[in-house]
């Protein structure tokens, strides 16, 4: 897939096996596992930091392969998730990141071109949400009330 911004081509990212099986020397069962994703949610950690936290803590390398589903899955049917997704809050903080420094260096210019992406991305990404209703149909982006949305 090629770069959106960019006249670069290709992708580079980490790949799950192909195998979907679960390993013999995981030792915990379903029940366990989701005990372990409710209580790391409720700590407040996204779900790609549970991931993280199984694969590397627990040594549990695929939550789909053992559970069937995935971690939102588990987060939907015990209501923990966030009201924003994490990627669309990751994109808000870059966003307000981005934004910091633009006012700060007012001669950067590529600085003010990344602030304009940084909110096309952000609205793409809302209207996605929105037709999957995982996003109310009223919610609107503004680059003035940002902060409040990490709050």
């Amino acid at each position: 897939m090629a770069r959106l911004y960019s006249k670069s081509k290709g992708k580079a990212s980490s790949h799950k096996p192909v195998d979907r099986t679960v390993p013999e020397w995981v030792n915990y069962s379903p029940t366990e596992v989701e005990q372990i994703i409710v209580k790391l949610a409720k700590q407040e950690n996204t779900a790609s930091k549970i991931g993280m936290f199984l694969r590397d803590s627990y040594g549990i390398p695929s939550v789909k392969a053992l559970l069937n589903k995935s971690i939102n899955d588990v987060l939907k049917d015990k209501k923990l998730t966030p009201k924003l997704p994490e990627d669309l809050l990751a994109l808000i903080k870059r966003h307000i990141a981005v934004m910091n420094h633009a006012n700060a260096n007012k001669h950067d210019v590529v600085a003010k071109r990344g602030v304009t992406l940084v909110e096309s991305k952000i609205k793409r990404l809302a209207n996605y949400y929105k037709t999957k209703n995982i996003l109310p149909n009223k919610w609107v982006y503004d680059r003035t009330q940002a902060k409040l949305y990490i709050e």
